[in-house]
């Protein structure tokens, strides 16, 4: 099994910057593609930003130009944010694949972290 474990959520004002990050461990060979979902309250979880073993990204609209995706050697999985919006609230989730995708779609993701809240204030 692999279990994940974000940390790094906090209050930070509009026009701010967070770094989540999140650590892999268990079976860890077992991880292809990783990503970073999120779910604000009264809403579907929508992929944020996903990367691949090799590097590639794929990153939501909304996102593209804010935030940066990056993975280490030992799977751990990181998203740097800036200019934070207050849209950008909601609770942010890690999740890994077994192989490699580029879908920002909660199904392609058999792993699944627990959360970490972000609020953006105006």
């Amino acid at each position: 099994q692999v279990q994940l474990v974000e940390s790094g959520g906090g209050s930070v004002q509009a026009g701010g910057s967070l770094t989540l990050s999140c650590a892999a461990s268990g079976a860890t060979d077992n991880i292809g593609s990783m990503a970073w979902f999120r779910q604000a309250p009264g809403k579907e979880r929508e992929g944020v930003a996903t990367i691949g073993s090799g590097g590639s990204t794929n990153y939501a609209d909304s996102v593209k130009g804010r935030f940066t995706v990056s993975r280490d050697k030992n799977k751990n999985l990181y998203l740097q944010m800036t200019s934070l919006k207050s849209e950008d609230t909601a609770k942010y989730y890690c999740a890994a694949a077994p192989g490699w995708t580029t879908w920002l779609r909660p199904f392609a993701y058999n792993y699944w972290g627990q959360g970490t809240q972000v609020s953006v204030s105006s």
